[in-house]
């Protein structure tokens, strides 16, 4: 069986059809992917424990069709000067409760922040929030249309 290596963590094909189900249902029975793995219910569910408490898995949420709940969705580019510190980005994003995921990049721009906001008014406020540091040079704000997601 092929072992693949993520960060000191050894993930091998059974977990990652594990994680492959979870990703499509959060809402999955462990009961249900042992049937789907071949596996019995006990060794499914050490693993996913194994995967939770390592961080593998850090949680479980509903996936909200942004068109239906009458929130608009953006994604802002962030740039900042100097080194790219991800604490730096992290305390600007935790403190904006829109900010629902920050990916940092390698090239430009230094990082993609994903916000929701109820108008385009509330999308302003949550923008010039994330402006805020005098490390950030500059943004760029894309506003979502339609998405989709495999996860």
């Amino acid at each position: 069986m092929r072992c693949l290596v993520h960060r000191e963590r050894v993930l091998d094909e059974i977990d990652r059809e594990i994680i492959r189900l979870l990703r499509e249902d959060g809402r999955r029975t462990v009961r249900d992917i042992a049937r789907r793995i071949g596996l019995t219910v006990a060794p499914v569910k050490r693993r996913i424990d194994r995967l939770e408490q390592t961080g593998v898995i850090t949680g479980y949420s509903a996936r909200i069709n942004t068109a239906m709940d009458g929130e608009l969705e953006a994604v802002v580019e962030l740039r900042v000067a100097g080194n790219l510190d991800l604490e730096m980005i992290l305390a600007i994003a935790e403190g904006v409760p829109e900010v629902t995921e920050v990916l940092t990049l390698a090239g430009d721009p230094d990082a993609i922040i994903r916000v929701r906001a109820v108008n385009i008014h509330d999308l302003q406020r949550v923008v010039n929030l994330l402006r805020t540091n005098g490390r950030v040079t500059g943004t760029k704000t894309l506003v979502v249309l339609n998405s989709w997601s495999r996860a």
